[in-house]
């Protein structure tokens, strides 16, 4: 039975990302494919920006076989140098 994550990416300044660089946004480019390959491998549900008034941020949800596969997706995410990631287990029902 698969494991739900939540997965939230604070960027590193509270104006990202109305202000990126040319080169933050080559990375979000390769992050947001990266992710979409992870969906493609039932891993990534549902992932993107929220708007919230309060601060722009990340939120993707994670159907995995343990916390270690958040890990790795993590770590090897292309815009984790661009924030700091939050993950919480999600108790998720209807899934599976």
């Amino acid at each position: 039975m698969k494991k739900h994550f939540v997965i939230k990416l604070v960027g590193n300044r509270p104006t990202f990302p109305n202000d990126m660089t040319d080169d933050e946004r080559v990375i979000m480019q390769a992050h947001s494919e990266y992710l979409k390959g992870k969906m493609k491998e039932g891993l990534v549900l549902i992932f993107g920006p929220v708007f919230d008034p309060k601060g722009v941020y990340g939120l993707g949800i994670l159907a995995v076989d343990d916390e270690a596969q958040v890990g790795e997706i993590i770590a090897n995410d292309p815009a984790n140098v661009l924030g700091t990631y939050e993950v919480a287990l999600m108790m998720a029902s209807g899934a599976d």
